[in-house]
């Protein structure tokens, strides 16, 4: 069964956790002595019984009524599977978050509907993030909707300013979805509430369960990223991963950027030989003639579809720290010393460029990079995992950047 993932954005208190949480009850996904034991929790802490509490696996986190790291919980629905990733909503851990969304192509922001509370900067903060990411979905979950005593003119004054900022940012109207929920209750999660029966769309489950079609991957072209080298009885195999594409055992690959060509003589899979390596698979590759140089970040490729190495690259880049001028980029698992010129810093809360040569902390930008040595990298759009990288300065995490 092919999982979805499906991350969970917004702010904290939100009620992301309290959301999971119940999924899993209402879908059977959790045993009864989990649950039992998330009551016992609530209970020693003098509270409600909390659903979020079926996630936070540190005491700490319980007591302090906050998620602090990305927790995943898998269940099955309607003949789909599909892996929730709830992700920290403060922004001293944003850095956490990245690492969480970066391979789910399925988001659910959640966004209370509670006086007080509603839509903030990290609210759009986080959909800006998802986007640069890959995210090709949204659902917009307005919750605490029984805080507002389901008033649908709050859920329609979220979802219009939430809606507009989303296609500001580059979603499509067909991949935005709004649900109005109560997370606690279990509201428009797996059936249609009657206490919102003017809200004529899906429950929220019924949405992904839509969404979650397998992509056609024929015609991809051939992308193994080169990782490292290991022994294997006594000849050298480069190990890697297979982002697009299929190879098989004889098959010639170019690699670039140094544009040479090898023949697949031997192909190991989780320790033994197989015929094929494919899309999304780690393999090793024991290649004719041997290399002679270290092979760490380039890219094996088919001879009629290679990729050209670049010294220079137009990205977009969200900053979680100061960039420096000069730093370093980690492609493809190798790092690579660069100079960063910042052409113009856009504000995530409207998603609007304005002409600076800085990019603040916790805003994006658009910026022209330079090397000394070419690298293999493809536009963002047509290739994710080649085309994302993360940046240094000197051994400190600055932030993170796609190649447009």
């Amino acid at each position: 069964m092919i999982i979805n993932e499906v991350t969970l954005l917004g702010h904290k208190d939100h009620g992301k956790s309290t959301l999971i949480g119940n999924i899993l009850i209402l879908t059977k996904s959790v045993t009864k002595a989990r649950i039992e034991s998330a009551k016992a929790m609530s209970k020693r802490l003098g509270r409600a019984f909390e659903p979020g509490f079926l996630l936070d696996s540190f005491e700490e986190e319980q007591e302090d009524a906050m998620t602090i790291d990305t927790t995943r919980a898998q269940i099955k629905y309607k003949g789909k599977g599909f892996e929730f990733i709830d992700v920290p909503g403060h922004e001293e851990l944003i850095k956490n978050m990245i690492s969480g969304a970066s391979h789910a192509r399925f988001a659910i922001l959640v966004v209370s509907a509670k006086s007080g509370e509603g839509i903030s900067p990290q609210t759009k903060r986080h959909l800006f993030i998802a986007k640069m990411m890959g995210i090709r979905s949204i659902a917009v979950c307005v919750n605490k909707m029984d805080t507002v005593d389901y008033d649908r003119g709050i859920f329609d004054s979220i979802s219009t300013e939430l809606g507009s900022f989303l296609k500001v940012i580059g979603f499509g109207g067909d991949s935005i979805f709004f649900v109005p929920v109560s997370a606690y209750t279990g509201e428009n999660i797996v059936a249609c509430s009657k206490k919102m029966q003017w809200y004529k769309g899906r429950p929220l489950l019924d949405i992904l369960a839509e969404l979650s079609v397998s992509r056609k991957l024929a015609h991809e072209p051939v992308r193994f990223i080169f990782q490292g080298s290991i022994d294997a009885g006594g000849k050298r195999a480069y190990i890697g991963k297979l982002a697009s594409g299929n190879i098989r055992r004889g098959e010639k690959i170019a690699v670039s950027p140094i544009r040479r060509r090898f023949s697949v003589e031997t192909i190991f899979i989780k320790g033994r030989m197989a015929l094929v390596a494919k899309r999304g698979e780690n393999a090793a590759f024991v290649l004719a003639p041997e290399p002679k140089t270290n092979l760490r970040g380039m890219v094996g490729c088919t001879a009629d579809n290679v990729i050209d190495g670049k010294r220079e690259l137009n990205a977009l880049i969200f900053s979680v720290d100061r960039l420096p001028k000069k730093g370093k980029i980690r492609v493809n698992g190798a790092d690579h010393n660069c100079v960063i010129n910042v052409r113009a810093e856009i504000d995530t809360s409207d998603g609007k460029p304005k002409k600076s040569s800085v990019i603040r902390p916790l805003e994006a930008g658009e910026a022209v990079i330079r090397l000394k040595e070419p690298i293999c990298v493809e536009p963002f759009s047509i290739s994710e995992e080649i085309g994302r990288f993360t940046i240094y300065d000197k051994e400190r995490f600055v932030g993170f950047g796609i190649v447009k």
